[in-house]
């Protein structure tokens, strides 16, 4: 099992509970594709670089997982086609 780092952002335009039900969603999946979560950080609202989709903050959340190689394809495809993900970046740890 490899581990990952993910990071992904969140529209800003949701109720605090609904943050938990996304992030929680997605926790969800990559237990259901076989990964381990070792560590969801969620780091709240942030003001962007740039402005994405006219919008100026979004809320961030910060994963550490370890999984199959697959698991990380399996992630962005659903970060891809959800409406609530502005940007997501998956990246491999260290060997």
């Amino acid at each position: 099992m490899r581990e990952y780092e993910v990071v992904y952002i969140i529209k800003p335009n949701f109720e605090e509970e609904k943050y938990a039900q996304i992030i929680e969603k997605y926790n969800a999946l990559i237990q259901s594709n076989g990964g381990e979560i070792l560590k969801v950080e969620p780091w709240g609202k942030r003001r962007l670089a740039y402005e994405i989709e006219k919008l100026r903050e979004g809320y961030y959340v910060l994963l550490r997982i370890k999984g199959a190689p697959e698991l990380p394809q399996e992630l962005e495809r659903n970060f891809k086609i959800s409406d609530e993900i502005m940007r997501y970046l998956v990246v491999k740890m260290g060997e």
